[in-house]
């Protein structure tokens, strides 16, 4: 039997923009970020499920940490459009490099996940597509609306790109009326540069900020990670900022390097320090803080959107 390799097309790799990189120290992780390898039955059915309906989830493409123990109880954050992103932040492990088409039968397949794993509360996001007139807007209206027909007692979250330079993309989004609209700010504005290059700060602001004016009765959200070299009177200025613009609910994690091509970890906060951020955020009148060295976007995103509705109705 022959065995034939390919000498001219080699692999492309995950992260093109940072093979270049110089190398940065990986540090060891304290006691209290240390998590359990997913070796669950609940685990390998839900990933069945995205195999089956050929989907992706940040689960996976971002390396999160919890995807134990949310795949176990079936809960997973579907990444539409794609695999690959155009943005190239240094924070992230998301392949980067040239989408493909997309795949109009998506929606649809997202929609019948959400069915089978039976969701009370599902969590849309996507890569960046800047190749797109629109930045996937209309995908995601699109995702929304299957999922309703299909689901229709399902409480949706869409946690979205920035929509940077693609004019009436947000109102296509909105119009299609998910339940909560999240779209993160990720770090401080002096990071900007080094972090998230492709973004701006004070666009992201506005974006969230034009989310309550386009619908007042819609919870919005946004998160940070910190451990990037950020300062804490940053942060609560990040807290100020957020209030300004109206957000409801706030998310503060620890950030994890992925491999030493990306951001170094300068500094990896204990658990006592966010009990602080979380004491200060609710302070500044968030509806809904939740702060851990393993809190992400999504994590438990159900039963935090149930206590989000109770606060409101409480604040009422």
């Amino acid at each position: 039997m022959a065995v034939v390799l390919d000498l001219v097309n080699a692999p492309r790799p995950r992260h093109p923009e940072k093979a270049h990189r110089p190398d940065s120290p990986l540090q060891k992780k304290p006691d209290w970020i240390r998590v359990k390898a997913p070796v669950s039955p609940g685990y390998f059915e839900t990933q069945a499920i995205m195999r089956a309906n050929g989907l992706h989830t940040v689960c996976e493409e971002a390396g999160c940490p919890n995807i134990g123990e949310c795949w176990e109880k079936k809960h997973a954050t579907f990444m539409i459009m794609g695999d690959t992103c155009t943005r190239a932040c240094a924070f992230c492990n998301v392949k980067t490099g040239l989408p493909g088409a997309l795949d109009p039968r998506e929606p649809a397949h997202v929609a019948e996940a959400t069915a089978k794993l039976g969701l009370s509360h599902i969590v849309v996001t996507s890569v960046d597509r800047d190749d797109l007139a629109d930045g996937g807007a209309q995908h995601f209206a699109d995702t929304i609306r299957a999922i309703r027909a299909a689901c229709p007692t399902t409480t949706i979250e869409v946690l979205t790109p920035d929509f940077l330079r693609k004019d009436g993309a947000l109102e296509k989004v909105v119009d299609a009326r998910p339940d909560v609209f999240n779209h993160n700010l990720e770090t401080v504005p002096s990071l900007y540069l080094t972090v998230r290059p492709g973004a701006r700060y004070f666009h992201s602001l506005r974006l969230l900020q034009r989310v309550k004016e386009l619908d007042s009765a819609m919870f919005t959200k946004s998160g940070i990670m910190v451990g990037l070299g950020e300062e804490r009177n940053e942060v609560l200025q990040v807290m100020d900022d957020l209030r300004s613009a109206n957000v409801d609910f706030l998310t503060v994690g620890q950030y994890l390097q992925p491999t030493r091509k990306h951001h170094e970890v300068v500094r990896f906060i204990p658990p006592d320090e966010f009990n602080g951020l979380e004491t200060v955020a609710y302070a500044k009148g968030f509806l809904m803080v939740s702060a851990s060295p393993l809190t992400r976007s999504s994590h438990h995103a159900g039963d935090d959107f149930a206590r989000l509705k109770a606060a409101r109705v409480a604040k009422a």
